[in-house]
């Protein structure tokens, strides 16, 4: 693949740092994948050949230039939170630390839409936003270390999605700016219909630098914690709130095992199962009056912003997950969409897999209409006992989202998305971005 030469190219491009020591080449060829076992065992052999950081626009495109004119693959990284292998290079080659592009370039006072830099961290991004009265729409619960063009390319929802629904719902993502991997990379500007092509799909069908998004008028979210006895009146309790007319921006529901593992800070685990909700100020009330209906203890912590840094958002979406597998790294987890009723798909499965089952819930928007989406805990047992429970899953009516698989589609619908193939065709005919994840793109 003539490294030698291409290294030579590279390290003679303007504002681009090479890092070649074994221990940077070993730490920016990984990300969260060591979530699923089933990862862990595909991809600890990954390793890029070389690691590169660009400070400019013109950086990426001389980058891209290159690597095409030696054939060698290029797998883009923002702050590797994944838990995917998005951003491992399965072929090698170089790997693109695209977080030193940070800008936050225009906010539109009226509007609040926001044109950002692809490695802007999301934390900052969002504390732009504020000055204006504005906020992001979703976050991961990685929402502090992880970047905007990252949760583009690699995420589909989370803090916000009972509001707001998902990254891909139309809406969100207004424009994309994105080189090309060809022989003259070109900078592409992107409207919303086309940048859709990009979006969620791991950097495999274009190098997005930044990115244009809409932003939502900025609440001052209240934490509550709610307990409940019985799962069933937690669950039941959710569905009451998600549908009554406040404002939430997280409704997390959490088996009794699961608070007994979460930080200090987070309460007392009580023996109960537990909601976390973010709140609208005028909508408190209404939640109090909804949990004090089925004798549930109703605890209001206070204003996000004054303790973000121990807030909820760090117990919710994928942290959920982290905070168990600190206490047991056996533990992983499955994600789908729970069918309706939601408490006869929970109940059967919990009766055949007991204890190795663990229910953690999250309210989304669906198509609009409010529905419960979960991150079980699973124990885990061997490929087979979790290939077992996603039959199980499937049979009970569920639609899993595999996270223990690579492909863009593995994990998403399960189908090749004809729109994100031929956006491949045209920005990467030679399938030398981010190469293996896509599965509709011929190897």
């Amino acid at each position: 693949m003539g490294f030698d030469a291409l290294h030579h190219e590279l390290a003679a491009i303007a504002d681009l740092s090479l890092l070649i020591s074994p221990a940077d080449l070993d730490r920016y060829s990984r990300d969260a994948y060591d979530y699923s076992p089933v990862l862990r065992e595909q991809l600890s052999q990954c390793r890029a050949d070389l690691v590169a950081s660009a400070a400019s626009v013109q950086a990426v495109q001389a980058v891209a230039a290159a690597c095409h004119r030696h054939g060698v693959p290029l797998t883009l990284r923002g702050a590797g939170t994944g838990n995917y292998g998005q951003s491992v290079p399965l072929k090698g080659g170089v790997v693109l630390l695209m977080d030193a592009l940070r800008e936050v370039r225009s906010i539109d006072p009226v509007s609040g839409v926001v044109t950002v830099e692809c490695g802007c961290l999301m934390r900052d991004l969002d504390r732009a936003l504020a000055v204006h009265g504005r906020q992001l729409r979703l976050f991961p619960s990685t929402w502090r270390s992880a970047t905007i063009g990252g949760f583009i390319g690699g995420g589909s929802g989370g803090i916000g999605s009972v509001r707001w629904g998902f990254l891909r719902d139309p809406g969100h993502l207004l424009g994309l700016e994105v080189v090309t991997m060809e022989a003259s990379p070109r900078l592409l500007q992107l409207e919303a219909a086309e940048a859709e092509a990009l979006n969620h799909a791991y950097g495999t069908n274009g190098i997005i630098t930044a990115l244009t998004l809409s932003s939502a008028a900025r609440v001052a979210w209240q934490e509550v914690v709610v307990d409940c006895a019985d799962w069933t009146t937690a669950v039941e309790l959710a569905q009451r709130c998600g549908r009554a007319a406040v404002e939430l921006n997280l409704c997390t529901v959490l088996q009794s095992s699961i608070v007994e593992h979460l930080p200090s800070w987070s309460g007392s685990p009580r023996g109960q199962h537990r909601l976390l909700l973010l709140v609208a100020p005028d909508g408190v009330s209404t939640i109090e009056r909804l949990a004090h209906s089925v004798q549930a203890e109703m605890h209001v912590l206070g204003q996000e912003d004054d303790h973000q840094g121990n807030g909820l958002r760090e117990l919710s979406w994928n942290h959920t997950t982290l905070h168990l597998r600190n206490h047991d790294p056996n533990w992983t987890y499955l994600q789908m969409l729970l069918p309706q009723p939601e408490l006869g798909c929970m109940q059967a499965l919990q009766k055949r897999w007991g204890d190795d089952l663990v229910w953690h819930l999250e309210a989304v928007r669906q198509q609009g209409a409010f529905r419960l989406a979960a991150l079980p805990l699973v124990y885990w047992r061997g490929a087979q006992a979790l290939q077992d429970l996603i039959d199980d899953c499937l049979a009970q009516g569920a639609f899993v989202f595999n996270p223990h698989v690579i492909t863009v589609e593995g994990g998403g619908l399960g189908v090749i998305d004809g729109d994100q193939v031929a956006a491949k065709h045209r920005h990467d005919p030679d399938g030398l971005l981010n190469p293996g994840k896509l599965g509709g793109f011929p190897a």
